[in-house]
C-alpha cells in the first residue's frame, strides 16, 4: 500500500465537506462529477481510484460511470503526474514559428517523449492542439499558465527553475511518485483504432451483442417468457430496434 493509500482516508474526510457542498449546488448530483474530480486532483495531484470510487458512491452512480467521464478529459490524470505539467502547443501558427525546434529542444533537456515524465519526478511533458495564443507563438503552459516566445535560453532557465523550487508558477501537489509515462494503455489503443480490453479474445470481436447474436437471442427469449420488465423505455429504444422487438418490448413493459 502506498503512503497516499495510507493517507486518502484522512484525505476524503477532510474534503467530504466540501464535497457535499458541491453537490448541494446542482439539481441532479451527477452534475457534481466534474467539480468533485477536479477537487481530488487538486489535493492529490491526480484522481485516483479511490477518489473515484467514492466519488461514484457520493453521486449515486457506477465506478465506470466516473471513470468514462475522467478518461474523456485529458486535464485529468488517472496516474500521477509530475508537480509541473509543460505543455508546448503545437498548432498551426506555432508550427510556423519554430515548435518543432522547441520540442525538440524540450525533449532532449529533458530526456523525455511527449506524455512522459522526467526521472527526478518533478516535470512530466505534454504536446497539445492549439492554445489559442497565436500572436505570441510560440507558447506554451506551465500548470495551465501561459508561457510566451519560448526561445532555448528561456526554455534552459524554466527548468532549472523549476528544479530548484524557483519557478514563478507554483507546483503541484504530488502524493505519489509518477512512473514514466501517465497514459493509459487501452486509450492509446482505442485511439489508435484497435481493439479495447472488452473485445480482444473474444470469438467474434466486431459483434457488439444484440439482435444476431446468441446473447440477444438469449435476451429476447426471457423478455418473451416475461422473465424481464423494462421501466422508463425511450425513443431511443424505439429508433434502433426493430418494430417487432419493440412491440414486444413495449407489451412486456404494459404487463408490468
Amino acid at each position: 500500500m502506498t503512503s497516499r493509500e495510507q493517507e486518502f482516508p484522512a484525505l476524503l474526510e477532510r474534503l467530504r465537506p466540501q464535497c457535499e457542498r458541491i453537490i448541494a449546488q446542482y439539481e441532479q448530483k451527477r452534475s457534481a462529477l466534474l467539480p468533485i474530480m477536479h477537487l481530488f486532483q487538486e489535493h492529490e495531484g491526480f484522481v485516483s481510484p479511490e477518489a473515484m470510487r467514492v466519488t461514484a458512491d457520493m453521486l449515486g452512480v457506477t465506478p465506470a460511470v466516473v471513470e468514462s467521464t475522467v478518461s474523456f478529459y485529458t486535464l485529468l490524470f488517472r496516474k500521477p503526474v509530475g508537480t509541473y505539467i509543460v505543455q508546448v502547443c503545437r498548432g498551426l501558427a506555432c508550427t510556423i514559428n519554430g515548435a518543432e525546434d522547441v520540442m525538440r529542444m524540450f525533449r532532449e533537456k529533458l530526456g523525455v517523449k511527449h506524455l512522459e515524465t522526467t526521472a527526478d519526478g518533478i516535470i512530466s511533458y505534454e504536446e497539445v492542439e492549439c492554445l489559442a495564443a497565436c500572436d505570441r507563438a510560440t507558447c506554451g503552459q506551465v500548470n495551465l499558465e501561459f508561457i510566451y516566445d519560448l526561445d532555448e535560453k528561456q526554455i534552459d532557465d524554466m527548468i532549472a527553475a523549476m528544479r530548484a523550487g524557483t519557478y514563478r508558477v507554483p507546483p503541484m501537489v504530488q502524493m505519489e511518485q509518477p512512473q514514466r509515462t501517465w497514459s493509459i494503455v487501452q486509450d492509446v489503443d482505442v485511439s489508435r483504432g484497435r481493439k479495447s480490453r472488452g473485445a480482444t479474445d473474444v470469438p467474434q470481436p466486431d459483434n457488439p451483442g444484440g439482435i444476431g447474436d446468441a446473447s440477444g437471442v438469449i435476451m429476447l427469449d426471457r423478455i418473451a417468457e416475461g422473465g424481464l420488465a423494462f421501466h422508463g423505455a425511450t425513443r431511443e429504444r424505439l429508433v434502433t430496434e426493430s418494430k417487432e422487438v419493440a412491440e414486444l418490448i413495449g407489451n412486456d413493459h404494459a404487463g408490468h
